[in-house]
């Protein structure tokens, strides 16, 4: 079935939101200040990042294709597998959704907001720091995380194993996400999505919320550029050897 670019737009705009929330949200219960979750640890972290791409993938992936991220959008598009025409709106409805998506965080955990007295802590729970603030650092990890996330998820969906069997592809994609905030995820967080980060930045810097601090700027390009070129590479090697 073919659908409108509307729908898919709409698909993309609700499956971001829905990323952010359960992945942000999963940071906010852990790092804010009196929660249910506090101190819950970075397993929590993983499992509501692993269930925040699940749930969109299975609900939107026959819609959208479920980009919900800049860089996998840009990356197919550089390599031929996704019309130009479309990159805009999707990266407008990925932006918008995520903003979207963390001010319904914030909206739900605001009392634990006005308690938390850790900048850092409300900080990550928008956006990401790199642990040692180390730009090298943090490009490097952004980059080879988004880099076996995109690679692998074009493998997952597009490998004869799973042809008649999407569903149980876009499933595994949830696994996929999961696995790499547990296994990448100490030295920044990760983003692995400009959308993921950067918008929800953008709500930090303009959110009146208490101790929140600065929102980082010098560090922001990091989470944008290291996964934009990550997923560009990554399409590319995955064309050119299996396609």
């Amino acid at each position: 079935m073919t659908y409108s670019l509307l729908t898919r737009l709409a698909a993309e705009f609700i499956g971001t939101a829905i990323m952010v929330i359960l992945g942000n949200g999963a940071v906010a219960n852990v790092d804010l200040t009196g929660t249910k979750g506090e101190h819950g640890g970075w397993v929590l972290i993983s499992l509501g990042y692993g269930a925040g791409v699940m749930i969109p993938a299975l609900i939107f992936g026959g819609i959208s294709g479920n980009h919900i991220n800049p860089a996998f959008t840009i990356g197919l598009a550089v390599n031929g597998l996704f019309p130009w025409s479309d990159v805009v709106p999707y990266l407008c409805a990925q932006m918008l959704g995520a903003f979207v998506g963390q001010a319904i965080v914030v909206l739900i955990y605001k009392p634990h907001y006005d308690m938390t007295t850790n900048p850092q802590h409300i900080l990550g729970t928008f956006s990401t720091i790199d642990a040692t603030s180390s730009r090298f650092n943090g490009f490097a990890n952004e980059f080879v995380g988004t880099f076996i996330l995109i690679f692998s998820a074009l493998g997952i969906t597009k490998a004869p194993f799973f042809h008649n069997d999407l569903g149980t592809a876009h499933l595994a994609l949830g696994f996929l996400v999961m696995t790499l905030v547990a296994s990448l995820g100490g030295p920044t967080g990760p983003a692995l999505n400009p959308a993921r980060d950067l918008a929800p930045r953008i709500l930090h810097s303009l959110l009146p919320l208490k101790n929140k601090g600065g929102s980082d700027w010098r560090y922001s390009w990091v989470p944008v550029v290291a996964p934009i070129c990550a997923g560009i590479l990554a399409a590319l090697t995955y064309k050119s050897v299996f396609m």
